[in-house]
């Protein structure tokens, strides 16, 4: 499921609160995307048509809750970059990340145990980046 960044910072606030009314997710969202109360209701109605959400009558209240987890939606937006940007292989992608001055050795060095774990977990020998040296 597709996300637009408007949509990512009230589903990061409604994945904080869990359950929540409109008011409340706006309040939660960071000042300076701190839309109108009908920006964020519409933003809202928008994602319960998409099944990101549920709404449900509590008294009053209309609450919504999220029925999109993060791990499912960071999978999408993900898979999304993987197509666009790397013809859907994940070889450029790691050695891109691996080689990206903007990541900290302290990353590098997780990414590269967490490979390796998951390498010795299916019992397979390391892997090897796109270029045949070492993985990252």
């Amino acid at each position: 499921m597709h996300l637009s960044d408007a949509e990512w910072e009230v589903m990061d606030a409604l994945w904080r609160l869990r359950a929540a009314t409109a008011r409340e997710i706006r309040d939660a969202l960071p000042p300076a995307n701190r839309w109108a109360y009908t920006t964020v209701k519409t933003m809202l109605d928008r994602l319960a048509r998409k099944g990101a959400v549920s709404e449900a009558k509590e008294g009053r209240r209309l609450l919504f809750t999220p029925l999109l987890t993060r791990a499912a939606a960071r999978r999408a937006a993900l898979g999304t970059l993987l197509e666009r940007a790397f013809d859907g292989s994940w070889a450029p992608l790691l050695s891109f990340a691996a080689e990206d001055r903007r990541l900290p050795k302290r990353e590098r060095d997780a990414l590269r145990r967490l490979l390796e774990e998951e390498e010795r977990r299916k019992g397979a020998a390391p892997c090897a980046a796109a270029d045949g040296e070492e993985a990252p």
